[in-house]
């Protein structure tokens, strides 16, 4: 098995990824701040603690997703992430 470690925005986002049953997953933190994410393939994100304030590219909204909810983003797209206190999420990598 080879786990891989990323580091994005001077540090600020870390995580760890791997090949699961499932398909592709990353666990990862996300220290406070805002930050914007590209996709290649569809993800669903998990929130697994704290909360998350979300805006899809293509969206005027910003969603608010708090531990244990999940929001799915389009492949080819983006979204907006805006982080008050430290939180971890998992990321399923769907195509």
């Amino acid at each position: 098995m080879t786990i891989s470690h990323n580091s994005y925005f001077d540090d600020g986002v870390q995580s760890l990824g791997f090949d699961a049953a499932s398909g592709p997953v990353s666990f990862g933190v996300m220290a406070p701040g805002e930050y914007h994410f590209g996709t290649d393939a569809p993800e669903r994100m998990s929130v697994l603690e704290g909360e998350l304030l979300v805006r899809i590219d293509g969206s005027a909204d910003w969603l608010m997703y708090g531990s244990g909810t999940s929001f799915d983003v389009p492949g080819a797209s983006g979204f907006d992430v805006r982080v008050v206190a430290p939180a971890a999420y998992r990321c399923d990598y769907l195509g």
